[in-house]
């Protein structure tokens, strides 16, 4: 049996393990194994690049952050797209052939588990695995990566605290999520965050000002300690005005490059800052969130889908991607989940629970 694998999209921690684990199960329990590394992702399949992954190869990768393999980007609306030759989907279809793979695994997120869907529509035998920070992967309780994101985002964020809180400001700390406000939700929590700003939850400028003005008049000296009241506000990447809400999202874009900017943040720090008279920052965590040794929790994790992932392929079944529901492992058909994302309840119960302590989501 000839197994193939790649690493496609943004990377995060916990892939290596994930390769560690499909590769240990393969050659423990599956006679005459072959494997064989795709780089770069999907680009890789596209050239028809590969290059054999020897037992030794495994040692020593379950804590390291990246990819061995390589990742890289590639538009899933280019996938059929005909341009000079066969399309995409036609040339990594021939290339699994070429490379005789009797299944290839595809570490991504929703990008990726698109094209994998495509891929097995197209003949060839696809088990997806569910990477990504952001958490959104539909038919999935969590994605690895994503814990090692939250915990390295709070550390960030308690960081950050120590200069807000000496220098009396208010800090926006932006982080990952552009659909999905999971990061920013978990993270916020975790780090005592005062505000959390989450593309679920459209949110005010006039209400983000009132709250921080309204806790800044409730401010009192603590006895014989000096501090300077603050606030820390974090946001993921996607927040999003009530006002912009309704419009498309190349509209808002349009927006926001008129005005220089990428995202909402750096326009509420100057907002905060001209309508309340705080001493407003703003911060982007950006690719810190991304690198680094995974966590105990993301290399069990991982471990976990790869084998069960080795497992599925060593019996046949193929078509699906891995799936954590509650304690156990299982799996989704990647027709039913592919291009479907898991979004933030904004009445679910860690949103519930946030207001209840406290927190504020900028909407009322």
């Amino acid at each position: 049996m000839k197994l193939g694998i790649l690493t496609s999209g943004g990377d995060c921690s916990g892939l290596n393990a994930v390769i560690r684990a499909i590769g240990l199960y393969a050659f423990e329990n599956i006679k005459n194994v072959e494997i064989v590394g795709i780089p770069d992702g999907y680009s890789g399949l596209i050239s028809g690049e590969c290059f054999q992954l020897k037992r030794d190869d495994l040692n020593g990768i379950i804590d390291r952050g990246g990819t061995i393999l390589g990742t890289s980007r590639q538009p899933y609306k280019m996938m059929t797209v005909a341009e000079d030759g066969p399309t995409r989907l036609q040339e990594m279809c021939a290339n699994y052939k070429k490379m005789g793979l009797d299944c290839l695994f595809t570490l991504g997120g929703a990008g990726t588990h698109k094209t994998a869907a495509l891929l097995y529509s197209e003949g060839c035998n696809v088990i997806g695995l569910p990477k990504t920070i952001d958490n959104d992967i539909f038919g999935t309780d969590v994605t690895f990566g994503f814990q090692t994101a939250v915990e390295t985002a709070t550390e960030c964020i308690d960081r950050i605290r120590t200069t807000a809180a000496g220098h009396g400001r208010t800090i926006i700390v932006e982080v990952m999520g552009n659909k999905a406000g999971w990061l920013a939700l978990n993270a916020g929590i975790a780090a005592g965050a005062d505000m959390i700003l989450l593309p679920e939850i459209p949110f005010s400028e006039d209400i983000v000002c009132d709250f921080i003005s309204k806790k800044k008049a409730k401010s009192q000296p603590n006895g014989q300690r000096y501090e300077k009241p603050y606030n820390i506000i974090v946001a993921a990447e996607g927040a999003v005005l009530q006002s912009e809400y309704k419009f498309k999202k190349r509209d808002r874009a349009f927006v926001r490059v008129e005005r220089g900017e990428t995202t909402i943040t750096p326009h509420l720090a100057e907002v905060i800052g001209e309508r309340t008279g705080e001493e407003t920052r703003s911060t982007v965590l950006g690719y810190l969130q991304r690198g680094g040794t995974p966590c105990a929790f993301d290399r069990m994790l991982s471990t976990r889908l790869g084998g069960y992932a080795a497992k599925l392929a060593a019996e046949g079944t193929f078509g699906v991607s891995v799936a954590v529901c509650g304690d156990k492992i299982t799996f989704n058909a990647l027709a039913e989940i592919a291009g479907k994302y898991k979004l933030v309840d904004p009445d679910g119960e860690r949103v519930s629970m946030a207001r209840g302590i406290g927190i504020s989501f900028g909407d009322k």
